[in-house]
């Protein structure tokens, strides 16, 4: 967990009139000679302790470093612009993994003589391929609902690399769709990340800490946690009540975030990473919630959370637990109350129901491939971005625009009987799919034991006693790593090496796009409502706060830092 204790406290260094060291931004990077911005300089007079104290700052160790960037972020001692290649399309430039032969990943081939041979053994080339730890195959791994979405969605299902250099940051966000991840750390300096869990009250708990400091910024911006643009420190977290967790990424290891969970943090050195998301059948309900925030946001999801909620009823085989299966009935029963009842009323009200009188095309539900895709994208609520995949509502007075259910009242200002429901799943359809559900739930019910339900169902699991502090391997693991000093250096042949592993031709190596096209420059500076960079002194903000009603601190745009793309390279 995340402790205060890690970060003395840097005033400390500004006492007594003294000016804290300044790096010249215009530098290419910071070499083991560059003082940091936490150095107090010695004076003569002063113990060869203190002289050692300071030797040890110089040091680039991974504490020093953060504590230095945690530094910027807070007092804004220095300003500085940062290098980060992200989102980097593994489409056009390759993958650090190789691509499957057997048709498991969106950029592989399907060789028909290789799909029904035994797994590959560990260690061989075949098994890099093949196996379900490459993040190009883990999103259609057999136990992930995202193997029925067929279309290719970069960050989503097709990987992204990121290249990073020394403070570049990966804002606060939670994952599209409430989604897993997993992302993989390639080669270089290691990455720092900071998690908040993804249950509501925490989750919850760091959007109101988000609010709280920026209030003035979010009345134009009501989305602006989702722009991912956003950095502030765990301090305030903590002043919240929000716990706050944090783990070193070396290169070679796997981070991966739950549903809803919030994450952020910054690179120490140059590095190449990778990441996608996944979706277990536990997701469901969190998807759910997904849906109905983006709604309220008029956000656009990138897939349609009714049409995979019924994909997946469609492959009922798959649900294979009594608490997965009892899951999403339960968000069956949840969209297809609410579509009847809201179908009765439109249609009760005057809005005509045309279904008799045009043709519809069916809602495939086998898979979301890309024509499934477009058709979507066509019928998108004009209010709040939601696919209208069961119905919608249009009316005479425009030929593209639809509301969903929810919302026709704020499409026109015509009168109802110009507005008309077009249905794409009856009502029937609906309730066959329902009572497909609940009778393998049934079946589940009876084939499973209580104790083999208990063991199979995570929520329950988790609250039948407390979590450990500290997950296997992590003291060994900071042991192993404890003052090891980061390598600032380039890395080289990245470009090179994702070639041999993808197979690219040597003749066709020299065509490669530069992967610096997708990179930006970004700026960590603090937003004022002036526009002014003022001094920003969050440890002790916390004593400037007035208590709220609620017991609750208030807050002000001037205490966390945007992040903001300033330019194409």
């Amino acid at each position: 967990r995340w402790r205060d204790t890690n970060y003395p406290d840097h005033f400390a260094t500004q006492a007594d009139g003294e000016n804290p060291p300044v790096i010249d931004p215009t530098e290419s990077h910071l070499s083991s000679e560059t003082p940091v911005l936490s150095e107090k300089v010695a004076k003569p007079d002063e113990s060869a302790d203190s002289f050692q104290h300071c030797d040890d700052r110089r040091q680039m160790t991974a504490e020093n470093l953060e504590r230095d960037y945690w530094d910027i972020v807070e007092t804004h001692s220095v300003s500085l612009a940062v290098e980060y290649g992200n989102d980097v399309d593994t489409t056009e430039f390759g993958s650090g993994f190789p691509f499957s032969e057997r048709g498991r990943s969106n950029n592989g081939k399907k060789d028909p003589a290789k799909v029904d041979q035994p797994e590959p053994k560990f260690g061989t080339e075949d098994f890099y391929k093949e196996t379900w730890w490459n993040l190009n195959n883990i999103p259609s791994c057999p136990d992930s609902i995202l193997r029925h979405v067929k279309v290719g969605i970069n960050g989503i299902n097709v990987p992204w690399l990121y290249f990073g250099c020394l403070f570049s940051t990966f804002c606060w966000h939670n994952e599209d769709n409430y989604l897993y991840s997993i992302n993989y750390h390639h080669r270089g300096a290691p990455k720092q990340w900071y998690g908040v869990p993804g249950t509501p009250e925490d989750a919850d708990g760091l959007e109101k800490v988000f609010k709280n400091y920026l209030s003035m910024k979010m009345r134009e911006e009501p989305d602006l946690l989702h722009h991912i643009t956003t950095m502030f420190s765990p301090r305030l977290l903590q002043q919240g009540d929000v716990p706050v967790y944090k783990i070193l990424q070396h290169a070679g290891e796997f981070v991966v975030t739950f549903p809803r969970a919030f994450h952020g943090g910054f690179s120490l050195g140059p590095n190449c990473g990778e990441a996608v998301n996944f979706a277990t059948h536990d997701w469901i309900h969190h998807g759910a919630d997904a849906s109905e925030r983006y709604r309220s946001f008029a956000r656009p999801a990138v897939f349609s959370h009714d049409r995979l909620t019924f994909t997946m009823a469609n492959h009922l085989g798959e649900q294979k637990t009594l608490s997965t299966c009892k899951l999403l009935v339960a968000e069956l029963e949840r969209v297809i109350e609410e579509e009847l009842r809201l179908r009765t009323k439109l249609i009760s009200s005057g809005v005509r129901d045309v279904s008799g009188e045009i043709k519809l095309p069916n809602n495939r539900l086998d898979q979301l491939d890309e024509q499934s895709a477009d058709y979507d994208d066509k019928r998108l609520c004009h209010a709040c971005k939601h696919v209208c995949f069961f119905s919608s509502v249009a009316c005479e007075c425009s030929q593209s625009k639809v509301s969903c259910l929810r919302h026709s009242h704020y499409m026109c200002r015509c009168p109802t009987e110009r507005k008309y429901i077009m249905i794409w799943s009856s009502e029937r359809e609906m309730l066959t799919t329902l009572e497909r559900g609940k009778r393998h739930f049934k079946k589940l019910e009876e084939s499973e034991s209580v104790n083999t339900d208990v063991e199979s169902n995570p929520v329950e699991a988790e609250s039948s006693g407390e979590m450990p502090q500290l997950a296997p391997g992590v003291l060994e693991d900071w042991q192993r790593h404890k003052d090891h000093e980061i390598d600032l250096k380039p890395i080289d042949s990245v470009e090179t090496d994702i070639a041999i592993k993808n197979e690219v031709p040597s003749e066709a190596k020299d065509s490669l796009p530069e992967v610096k096209v997708e990179s930006s420059q970004i700026n960590l500076h603090q937003f004022v409502s002036s526009g002014e960079l003022q001094p920003n002194f969050l440890a002790h903000k916390s004593k400037e706060c007035s208590d709220t009603e609620d017991g609750t601190s208030s807050g002000s745009d001037s205490d966390v830092i945007v992040i903001e793309p300033t330019r194409s390279m």
